[in-house]
């Protein structure tokens, strides 16, 4: 069981010297008991042995009770802790769902481009450096806010993609999922040299021999393997999307399950998600590929519930990958594996006479028949659900245009068991509404407009030569539809 790790691992890592000095970028005060980050993060200091030069700061809502889960957020490189917070849209979504977030940072101390330790198997196995430390914050959590150890999660962008998935095969035992974005397979590389051969091509493995780096980091586990989100722009040319293909086949090749998808769904943001289910028909993995996106974390400034994170450099604008990650672990539900209240029940029927109404660019209208004795319904979007009214109509809002959505309902009873889906019903949403930036050619590349190649900028989805890739070069791009960009420098 984890809570029996836990313990050992706090016996374990002991026995590690801290090497180096705190690469802290604020406050330097340890907090006994860290009050609650109300807009802000909470350093943690002095939160135990830290072989890989770490630091600790957490999220944690206001009134969060004990037996919450955990998540740990791992930034990128040329990033900090402090970017991820205002970024990522991950405290939104912990204020939503009730749970802790630990933002560990590197630092240019650790790596010039304050880059996380993946390719280094001093940082990223178990019971060594960086990963050593990221579970002594997991052990740190857990005492200060008392958090359920059977809960504890880890995602990252990037280079913390890359040790978010190493962290899942080397200590299966703590977290419980994960999320990779525009991230790499476990172990891909072992040194620095191997990383670019990860990041821009293919090893050319077999599902048999990704899985068997997993199973390799942590020999004679038999215990359950971690639920796995993966997240990649097509359009990203900093980790080639082939990472996410082998991701897949690593972790489904781990589960023991099919490389062929359970199912499909189309999601905002020009996102597809595919599932790969166990053996009892939840999903284990799930890969979402997000059609020109360039390289970063997906994130979808507003107020909507299914909106979070701010843009910046490597957080672009397409869906908020945060929340439908939040949703994949269970963190939406209440502790018992993501099965629904009052599981169990009689069911009711499912709602006949599902159907769209007024399509936008941005919303879709869908109203059904009542279902006797329903208390509420539950609307799903691509299997995700989005809203739960009390009454036979819901209008979904914050979607992209020119998209085509896949929805159905199920009513649920006064003791909360869940009713027979609906039959599903598909609504497509109106044109796109063009939009225009103008930026040096690496500010394109950066917000995910543009890529290079040969040292020239290309504009994403039109391939459009824009010239050298530099700061002194600038153009307008004109998006003409998800993910496509063309030159616009006479007017837009």
């Amino acid at each position: 069981m984890r809570p029996t790790f836990l313990r050992r691992l706090a016996r374990r890592i002991g026995t590690f010297a801290v090497s180096g000095l705190l690469a802290a970028a604020a406050g330097t005060v340890a907090l006994a008991q860290p009050a609650a980050a109300a807009g802000g993060l909470t350093p943690v200091t002095g939160f135990g042995p830290n072989p890989g030069n770490l630091s600790m700061y957490t999220y944690v809502p206001a009134g969060l009770p004990a037996g919450a889960p955990v998540v740990v957020a791992l930034h990128g490189c040329a990033q900090s802790a402090d970017a991820y917070y205002a970024n990522s849209g991950w405290p939104k979504i912990a204020d939503a769902y009730g749970f802790a977030v630990v933002f560990p940072q590197t630092s240019s101390a650790n790596n010039a481009l304050s880059c996380f330790g993946w390719f280094d198997p001093a940082d990223s196995t178990r019971g060594k450096g960086e990963a050593a430390s990221i579970t002594q914050m997991v052990t740190k959590a857990g005492s200060l806010y008392g958090s359920d150890p059977d809960r504890v999660y880890v995602t990252g962008l990037s280079a913390g993609g890359g040790m978010a998935a190493n962290l899942l095969a080397a200590y299966p035992d703590v977290f419980a999922g994960g999320s990779i974005a525009s991230g790499l397979p476990a172990q891909c590389a072992t040194s620095q040299v191997g990383a670019s051969s990860c990041q821009y091509g293919s090893l050319n493995l077999t599902p048999a021999q990704w899985g068997a780096k997993v199973r390799a980091q942590y020999p004679g586990y038999t215990g359950p393997w971690p639920r796995v989100a993966i997240w990649q722009g097509t359009s990203d040319y900093t980790v080639y999307p082939v990472n996410a293909t082998e991701l897949r086949d690593q972790w489904t090749d781990v589960w023991g399950i099919s490389q062929t998808p359970s199912s499909t769904a189309t999601l905002p943001g020009n996102t597809t998600m595919t599932s790969y289910d166990d053996a009892s028909g939840k999903p284990a993995v799930q890969l979402y590929q997000i059609s020109g996106m360039g390289h970063g974390l997906a994130v979808n400034p507003g107020s909507g519930a299914e909106q979070c994170g701010s843009t910046a450099a490597y957080f672009l604008n397409t869906i908020c990958s945060s929340s439908y990650t939040a949703k994949f672990w269970g963190l939406d539900q209440d502790g018992d594996g993501g099965t629904d209240p009052g599981e169990g029940g009689e069911k009711l029927p499912a709602p006949g006479g599902l159907a769209a109404g007024a399509v936008t660019d941005t919303s879709v209208a869908l109203s059904w028949s009542p279902v006797q004795g329903a208390a509420s319904y539950r609307v799903h979007r691509g299997g995700t659900q989005v809203a739960a009214p009390t009454g036979t109509s819901f209008t979904d809002t914050g979607l992209s245009p020119a998209t085509a959505y896949t929805y159905t309902v199920a009513a649920v009873a006064a003791d909360g068991t869940v009713g027979t889906a609906s039959a599903a019903v598909s609504a497509t949403t109106t044109g796109y509404t063009p939009t225009c930036a103008t930026a040096t050619n690496y500010a394109h590349v950066v917000a995910g407009r543009a890529h290079t190649a040969g040292g020239y900028t290309y504009a994403n989805g039109s391939e459009q030569n824009m010239g050298l890739y530099n700061v002194f070069v600038t153009h307008t791009l004109k998006q003409t539809s998800p993910g496509h960009y063309v030159i616009a420098d006479s007017g837009c």
